[in-house]
């Protein structure tokens, strides 16, 4: 019986992508590598590069696709967290502190349950990620439940993002 691992997305099958896996022993993250090439724009180029008429658009994370989803029990979820050497070697952070990769994400219609990592540069320069290179982790975590909860009768309905619709 499985109860929790990682698979390719189909979009991905035979492009030599490497499932998830732990460094040590004793690691608790799998490191996530990027699916495929990714340019991570400075921060720094909405402030510099803006033409004084235009409007700034403001500064938005760029999702570096993995080509993996995440199988579970109902009763986890896959926390997706930074490498400790991506702020400090790469000026990369996850605006959002962690992700959270909820059981129903798995196999949802919009995008199969692939999981992203939302990633900002606050380097000078662009940053190329290339297929291949780890990105963040990803640690299996249990959760509780309160006594007397509502049960919400939702179910997923799409992909990233898509449970903060009311």
């Amino acid at each position: 019986m499985r109860t929790r691992g990682f698979e390719i997305v189909s979009k991905y099958e035979g492009q030599g992508l490497q499932l998830p896996k732990r460094a040590t022993v004793h690691s608790a993250g799998y490191d996530f590598e990027a699916a495929e090439d990714t340019v991570l724009p400075s921060i720094w180029n909405t402030f510099f590069k803006h033409d004084r008429n235009a409007p700034i658009k403001g500064i938005t994370p760029v999702l570096v696709p993995t080509g993996i989803k995440a199988y579970m029990e109902d009763d986890e979820y896959l926390q997706l967290t930074n490498r400790s050497s991506n702020p400090i070697k790469h000026f990369l952070i996850l605006p959002n502190g962690v992700g959270i990769v909820d059981a129903d994400y798995y196999g949802n219609e919009d995008n199969e349950g692939e999981i992203f990592f939302q990633l900002l540069n606050f380097g000078l320069r662009d940053k190329v990620i290339k297929k291949g290179d780890r990105i963040g982790q990803g640690i299996f975590l249990k959760f509780l439940k309160v006594d007397n909860e509502e049960v919400s009768k939702n179910s997923r309905k799409g992909g990233f993002g898509s449970s903060d619709a009311h």
